[in-house]
């Protein structure tokens, strides 16, 4: 064995930062609303969840990183290899369905925001909130505002924040052990009960593990280090992200939902607001009522923040490929795309529609149409992708996809 062959085997500092950059994409405010979904029925469901959760977000994510790593062009984006292989019309339509990933994870986080606010300010602090819609537009208007002043300040303060939040968490799954009631286990739901928990946590499951944004970066760095031998320290990489994702989230979502009832998760649910702030609010613990918000506050800025760079690009992309004679960047047009942004998300965030249906309906649904589906069809009809036909975990990924997007189409068709 060579000396660049046994570099190629050995997991390197290079696979360890990846690995922890894929987890902190990953873990954002989205788990702060799966615990209210998957322990809706009991714990049963939720185990069965968390059995499926890991292959599921392994597979999904290996086909989205072998989709890149199979471009001719090495360096494109997940964009550009569309375009390549379904052509041109097909990267337009990649590009629209990120900006539609991406978007309602905005305007979910924008309802968000306000009620964490509104729930603190009422609860812990015992004030009479402003009126809703002022609520709303200051919050949001703020958010806006600081990206178009501090934008490197706010890239820093995220990069910062992640890991320490993550800590936190951590910290707040193991101060709930002591609240734990393993009665829970006790009860079963009927086979109808069951069914319908594991298809409304499926949108809410690819929301919270969903690192797919890093992905084609990922890809394109891992075919830089590792040339030929790239698709296989990929799959390293993600196998054992997935692992650490599956023990982290799910501790945090079996320690929340073993802290609570049933009826506790759907009034969370009703009240259209975090398992943090609803904590917050059950627990007589001045620890849990100041820490849960504040860590339900700041896992919510980060998300937003990253989001809103990411929904920015992706309407700038759309709109350069409308008119591809203008220029990359312009003043004007990112102050265009701020106002929409914070107009859209003012209107959303003031009618409070309910965080957990734009979930299941929308956000959840298209991811998986890019995550799951578009990798799986490119694994049916293109050549550079046909070496992977035949294998089950397509069968596995490509169900898991179509019944994550059922709800959607369902929807749309008015079932």
């Amino acid at each position: 064995m060579t000396d660049t062959q046994r570099r190629q085997q050995r997991w390197s500092k290079f696979d360890t930062l990846w690995m922890l950059n894929l987890f902190g994409t990953a873990v954002g405010a989205g788990i702060l609303f799966l615990p209210i979904t998957a322990g809706a029925a009991g714990m049963w469901p939720l185990v069965i969840i968390t059995v499926l959760v890991g292959p599921m977000t392994y597979l999904a994510h290996r086909g989205l990183a072998r989709f890149v790593l199979a471009s001719s062009r090495p360096g494109s984006d997940i964009t550009e290899v569309a375009g390549e292989f379904f052509g041109r019309r097909a990267g337009i339509t990649i590009t629209l369905l990120y900006f539609l990933a991406i978007y309602p994870i905005l305007l979910i986080y924008g309802v968000s925001l306000t009620n964490t606010v509104e729930s603190f300010m009422t609860h812990q602090l015992g004030m009479v909130a402003p009126p809703r819609v002022i609520l709303s537009g200051v919050c949001v208007g703020a958010y806006v505002l600081i990206i178009l002043v501090g934008e490197k300040a706010v890239l820093a303060f995220n990069e910062k924040l992640t890991y320490p939040l993550c800590a936190i968490l951590l910290g707040l799954s193991l101060y709930l052990m002591p609240h734990w009631n393993l009665a829970a286990f006790k009860y079963a739901p009927d086979a109808g009960g069951l069914l319908a928990t594991l298809w409304a946590a499926l949108p809410v499951l690819v929301f919270a593990f969903n690192h797919s944004p890093a992905i084609s970066t990922f890809a394109v760095n891992q075919r830089k280090e590792y040339g030929d031998a790239a698709e296989a320290r990929a799959s390293r990489t993600l196998r054992a992200t997935a692992g650490i994702l599956v023990a982290f989230v799910m501790f945090f979502v079996f320690s929340c939902v073993l802290s609570l009832t049933p009826e506790d998760l759907a009034q969370a649910e009703a009240q259209n607001i975090s398992i943090l702030s609803y904590l917050a609010n059950h627990f007589d613990n001045p620890f849990i009522a100041y820490f849960g918000p504040l860590i339900a506050f700041l896992a919510i800025s980060t998300s937003f923040f990253g989001h809103y760079l990411g929904a920015r690009e992706g309407l700038n992309g759309l709109v350069l490929k409308a008119r591809p004679g203008l220029p990359a960047h312009s003043t004007t047009r990112e102050r265009g795309i701020a106002l929409f942004f914070f107009v859209t998300l003012w209107i959303a965030a003031a009618a409070n529609p309910s965080v957990l249906d734009l979930i299941e309906d929308l956000s959840g649904p298209v991811i998986a149409m890019i995550l799951f589906i578009m990798p799986m069809v490119a694994v049916a009809c293109v050549p550079a992708m046909r070496r992977y036909k035949g294998a089950f975990s397509n069968v596995f990924v490509t169900v898991l996809g179509c019944v994550t997007i059922a709800s959607l189409v369902l929807g749309l068709l008015g079932l």
